[in-house]
């Protein structure tokens, strides 16, 4: 794609126009971090586009407060104060999940991924949303939580102008084969390979 220029032009009837704002949904995925990162970085594009930003997180811990958290509430506030911007809701669907298993189990943490779907899935069919991001939804995918024909078939028929922006690894290749973009990260070299732990600014 030279110059943002696309390397096809499809008989698909539509205009340059219809095409070129046609909702996507969009899957960040691979075994590198900076996938949660990039899609957060598309919804600040889109929210000083003035739309609804919608965050939902599947896997953090829910008493885990990301700085792009404190980020987009403050951003929210702002377009409450001012007009600016879109408004911003983010949630922590169910009980959260965390690389260490806490209390609950595997069935609770299943049952409450799926509620956190039906939500989105409601939201989604309300138009509620002009972009929404399901950081490390591909988790309740990969293990079976979720269903992945009932995702691929609600995304594919969704109403109006919605974006969709998954990430986290192992994602199925139903959602891949759905999805208008995929981004692969790929690890060439990470701190923690020289025995580096997580710093604030950098992973949090």
């Amino acid at each position: 794609m030279p110059q943002g220029q696309p390397s096809t032009v499809p008989n698909d009837g539509l205009t340059t126009r219809q095409r070129r704002n046609r909702p996507l949904v969009v899957v960040h995925t691979g075994e590198m971090k900076g996938k949660s990162t990039a899609a957060f970085g598309l919804a600040l594009r889109g929210w000083n586009q003035g739309w609804s930003i919608g965050v939902f997180q599947f896997v953090k811990s829910a008493k885990w407060r990301v700085g792009e958290e404190s980020a987009f509430r403050a951003l929210g506030r702002l377009h409450e104060e001012t007009g600016e911007g879109g408004p911003v809701e983010w949630h922590k669907m169910g009980e959260g999940w965390s690389w260490a298993r806490k209390k609950g189990s595997e069935e609770d943490h299943a049952a409450a991924a799926l509620e956190g779907w039906r939500e989105i899935a409601r939201r989604i069919g309300e138009q509620q949303h002009g972009m929404y991001v399901l950081d490390e939804f591909t988790y309740p995918l990969h293990w079976g939580w979720v269903d992945v024909e009932e995702v691929v078939a609600t995304l594919r028929d969704r109403p109006g102008h919605q974006h969709v922006v998954i990430t986290g690894r192992h994602a199925p290749q139903a959602l891949l084969d759905a999805a208008d973009l995929v981004m692969e990260t790929t690890k060439v070299k990470h701190p923690m390979d020289a025995g580096q732990k997580g710093q604030k600014g950098i992973e949090w």
